[in-house]
């Protein structure tokens, strides 16, 4: 799939839109006033998030024009269904939203052959989860899931599993301000844990040498074994913030340690 392309679905790219808080804020207050023209401006000035999510998309065959105008169906229903009053950043919501209505597409002309009684299960199971992620704001178990569709626990999860389309751990999940997050930043570091890092005696000296913030970034990640996702909602900034921290700390470590 070329995701090099200056024009998608007759959109220039290279000329697209970037909108300032204050004027996604302004935009977003008359599309609830229900304003057409505020909303057309507000789908422009967040296409760039379609076209990053696209790329981690980009080992499929998939035509590119076809991605991006699924992505932008998930940007459309992000913005509908947003509520500025959570106090989340758009861009944190819609991110999975498009990500979501991409795996839905490439999952109903996936060439690999599920039969439909494992599809019905699955897309049962996504239905019903994100209902009850928009009810209750946080996600389901999967027995809640299972309580809430009538099928086992067991059948939901090889469901789920056989529609997966398998990634990559360095395939881009989202970039934001030129650090791109990828899918083993979001792993729990269990090994180095518990077996490399702890041993070390000169890893605790210059581990010392971080400002606080780095310092408890690095002992949340690899002496605790939490996600970035988890270390950002702890520390209140942004993945993308925590993870060109944790890059600048062992930046430095690795340089005291050489």
């Amino acid at each position: 799939m070329a995701l090099n392309k200056v024009e998608i679905c007759g959109v220039n790219t290279s000329k697209l839109p970037l909108l300032s808080n204050e004027e996604k804020e302004a935009l977003f207050a008359r599309i609830q006033e229900g304003d057409m023209e505020a909303r057309e401006l507000y789908i422009k000035g967040n296409l760039r998030l379609v076209l990053s999510v696209i790329k981690r998309f980009g080992s499929s065959n998939e035509n590119a024009d076809d991605l991006f105008q699924i992505g932008c169906i998930g940007l459309i229903k992000a913005i509908d269904n947003f509520d500025s009053t959570l106090n989340v950043k758009f861009s944190t919501y819609a991110v999975p939203m498009i990500i979501g209505e991409i795996r839905r597409y490439l999952r109903d002309n996936n060439s690999i052959r599920v039969s439909r009684s494992l599809r019905d299960t699955a897309y049962k199971a996504i239905y019903a989860k994100e209902n009850y992620v928009k009810k209750n704001l946080k996600e389901p178990t999967i027995n809640e899931i299972a309580s809430e569709i009538g099928i086992s626990k067991e059948d939901i999860v090889y469901a789920m599993d056989a529609i997966q389309t398998p990634v990559s751990l360095y395939d881009p999940v989202y970039t934001e301000g030129g650090d791109t997050l990828y899918v083993m930043d979001q792993i729990s570091d269990r090994k180095n844990k518990e077996e490399n890092w702890v041993e070390s005696i000169s890893l605790n000296e210059a581990i010392q040498r971080l400002g606080e913030r780095e310092r408890m970034i690095i002992e949340m990640r690899f002496y605790e074994g939490k996600t970035q996702m988890e270390v950002a909602n702890e520390i209140h900034i942004s993945q993308a913030q925590v993870s060109r921290l944790e890059k600048n700390a062992l930046k430095i470590m690795k340089a005291y340690l050489t």
